[in-house]
């Protein structure tokens, strides 16, 4: 790890430190492996690679940095919770500040991959735990007592045969001047305060309240508006447009053409700039705008289904080749071939794309906005524009969802051309129908499966090739489409199944429509069929779905864990009334590992309801149960969503959805009761949260189904109202 030097009276005037502090985060070297606790005086100035994460002033305020940006998902609260366990403080007692990718943070803000917390968990620990002894050693001098006598509480150090205190404040000084402990002992897990246990969120109250600035709340003087009519036909250029109509619109000011930049794809738009948004947005209808196709009008998922049909025909290249599949395969009777289907997906954060941008007269740039890489999106200006880093301020704000789509930063880019052009600040805000039918999207990932069962109906050969476009074709112009996109082929050959022949494959599909990650990314299709064959599977071996994984599970490991964890709490050998069925699914890949039990009612012969969800997550440690469970309960209304309601369709090279009303979420009364449980304990490894509970609904609910009707489904999105 690496950061830049950076001045700390800089970093103190940017905390808004006045007077003696005491300042202790995280020092990198060169070395990736040497990473470890520093502090600094306000009174020093001197160039230093250095991350700071705790301020304590002599005043007793007590500031907390969070470098993960806040999408509803809690790390507001969880990452400043590792260091105030460590160092003795309520979360009444310190000040929450947001990064916005300054370079004294590092590279690492970024909130993706169910990934904050699991990289964080040891290192902000060490700093609270630092502190805390260092705070200690501080008080133990200035009373002359032994440090062993001494301990923290509350933001103060005490004397135990004394009864003395002295606040953090009042040591803040002489503690920055100590020597920082290279080992500090953390807390053994059983005297933990915050940790593990569920603690208010302290941004809740800032969203209940209307307090909390989101991107779209951004306001400064002399500020701008614009809405901008992009071709709702992907690959095609702009002709010419008239303004005549939108300049007579009462507010609008200019109309400007702005390009907008994802991965390879370069696309200009017609902007209106106006007064207010509701004038930008009335001239945009207004425009008048020829667009060239280029052949791409054309383009619809009729064809381009039958399309992938088509190459799953063709050999694909390897992914995972255990033992011999052809031979093991051709020489076993009893056999089963499946062919899934998953659809385009739109992300649709409940705050729809925007961003305020600034690019001042002394090409100096401003940026407010919701994103989930902040240090990314800094890192693209400096390059892409030609500026100095410190010529950049980023203003990273919460954000009302992401999902994978605030990792892009087509939308800031686009704003920053926009402010450019015009020399104001500018706020663009897109509509709905621009953040439905504009893109980026999941992508559509077909499946080809093949499993052999031996005489005992054990599973002796299996075959799992993926027929789909890349992600990685839109965002690297240098991608070699005739290898391996293992993140098309995620998780599939790195599920604990115990199959002695296995042979995994990827097929190509070029498309020309932009798409990228959605949360738990391609898990959230492949867990679908993988998982639904695997009840195939056990279904034409005449043996119970989960004994049948669990048969598959000789060894011990965390999804042997986590199956047996859901056999318990769901009380699956327990038989269902006549009319109700169950279904089983797990998943396990790069976030972590989940797993549910569907329970459904049969109410006709093609119609079912969603009784319950027991839902399993597999963490090896937890932070806040309630947030956890708040985010298994999100994924799996989430996973609901992408099962039963429309995906994204194409006809005449343009999106057919345009709102909720034709792309609808799960409403309240159609959510189930949810059940979750958390396996913090005996787990090897430290495991994410926000994605694992998404990729195991569709499969579990889809074997539930079949369960309780017969119907097997191989094809999503389906009507649970009407099954086919």
């Amino acid at each position: 790890m690496s950061t830049k030097n950076v001045n700390r009276r800089d970093f103190l005037r940017y905390a808004g430190v006045s007077g003696t502090a005491f300042v202790l985060g995280i020092a990198h070297s060169s070395k990736a492996d040497n990473v470890q606790v520093s502090s600094v005086s306000a009174l020093e100035s001197t160039p230093f690679n250095f991350t700071p994460y705790i301020v304590i002033e002599n005043t007793g305020k007590i500031i907390l940095f969070n470098s993960k940006p806040e999408i509803g998902q809690g790390t507001y609260q969880s990452i400043t919770a590792l260091i105030a366990e460590e160092l003795e403080v309520s979360p009444e007692q310190f000040e929450i500040r947001q990064t916005g990718g300054e370079k004294q943070f590092g590279p690492a803000q970024f909130s993706g991959g169910s990934f904050s917390v699991r990289s964080s968990y040891f290192e902000m620990r060490k700093v609270g735990a630092a502190a805390r002894e260092m705070l200690i050693t501080a008080a133990s001098q200035l009373w002359g007592v032994p440090a062993t006598e001494c301990y923290a509480e509350k933001a103060q150090v005490l004397h135990k045969p004394s009864g003395k205190s002295l606040k953090y404040g009042d040591l803040a000084e002489k503690a920055s001047k100590l020597e920082v402990p290279k080992e500090p002992k953390l807390k053994e897990p059983k005297d933990f305060k915050l940790l593990g246990k569920s603690i208010k969120r302290q941004d809740i109250p800032l969203k209940t309240t209307g307090k909390a600035i989101f991107g779209i709340d951004a306001s400064l003087p002399n500020m701008v508006y614009a809405s901008v009519e992009r071709c709702p036909v992907f690959g095609a250029s702009l002709k010419s447009y008239d303004k005549t109509e939108t300049l007579k619109v009462d507010g609008v000011e200019q109309v400007v053409e702005v390009e907008r930049v994802f991965g390879v794809y370069k696309t200009t738009g017609v902007a209106v700039v106006a007064s207010n948004y509701w004038a930008a947005l009335q001239g945009r209808k207004a425009l008048k705008v020829l667009w060239d196709y280029q052949g791409n009008d054309t383009f619809n998922s009729k064809d381009y289904t039958k399309t992938l049909h088509e190459l799953a025909q063709k050999e694909g290249v390897e992914d995972a080749n255990v033992g011999n599949f052809e031979e093991t395969y051709q020489n076993t009777v009893n056999k089963v071939e499946a062919f899934y289907e998953t659809p385009f997906v739109s992300h649709s954060p409940m705050e729809a794309m925007n961003c305020t941008a600034f690019w001042k007269p002394d090409n100096t740039l401003e940026i407010w906005t919701s994103t989930q890489v902040p240090s990314d999106t800094l890192k693209d200006m400096t390059s892409r524009f030609g500026l100095k880093e410190e010529n950049i301020k980023l203003h990273t704000s919460f954000s009302g969802g992401g999902f994978g789509r605030r990792l892009a930063i087509d939308f800031i880019i686009e704003a920053v051309n926009l402010s450019k052009a015009i020399q104001k600040p500018v706020k663009v805000v897109w509509t709905r129908e621009d953040d439905t039918q504009l893109g980026p999207f999941r992508p559509p990932t077909f499946s080809a499966l093949k499993g052999a069962l031996s005489k005992d109906g054990k599973l002796v050969a299996f075959q799992h090739k993926v027929i789909s476009p890349t992600i990685m074709a839109f965002l690297n112009p240098n991608n070699d489409k005739t290898k391996l996109d293992g993140t098309m082929t995620e998780g599939i050959s790195h599920q604990k199944y115990e199959i002695p022949n296995m042979k995994n494959q990827f097929v190509y599909a070029d498309i020309h429509i932009p798409m990228f990650w959605w949360r738990s990314v391609t898990s959230s299709t492949l867990a679908f069929s993988h998982e639904c064959f695997i009840d195939e599977l056990a279904h034409q071996a005449k043996k119970d779905p989960l004994v049948f994984r669990l048969e598959m599970l000789t060894k011990e490991s965390d999804a042997k864990r986590l199956l047996n964890k859901l056999r318990e709490v769901s009380h699956w050998d327990k038989p269902l009334a006549k009319g109700k069925g169950r279904g089983v699914a797990q998943w396990e890949f790069f976030a972590g590992l989940g797993g549910h039990v569907v329970e459904v009612t049969k109410l006709s012969n093609k119609s079912v309801k969603i009784d319950k969800v027991y839902a399993v997550i597999d963490l090896g440690t937890v932070v806040n149960p309630d947030t956890v469970k708040a985010q298994i309960e999100g994924a799996i209304v989430m996973g609901i969503t992408a099962a039963v309601k429309n995906g994204i369709t194409f006809s005449d090279g343009k999106v057919e959805q345009s709102n909720f009303h034709d792309n609808p979420v799960l409403r309240i009364n159609e959510v189930p009761k949810i059940e979750v449980h958390i396996l913090a304990e005996g787990g090897k490894e430290i495991k994410g949260v926000g994605e694992p509970g998404l990729p195991p609904v569709a499969p579990a609910l889809a074997n539930a189904i079949f369960a309780a009707t017969g119907i097997r489904i191989r094809k999503m999105p389906f009507d649970i109202d009407n099954l086919a």
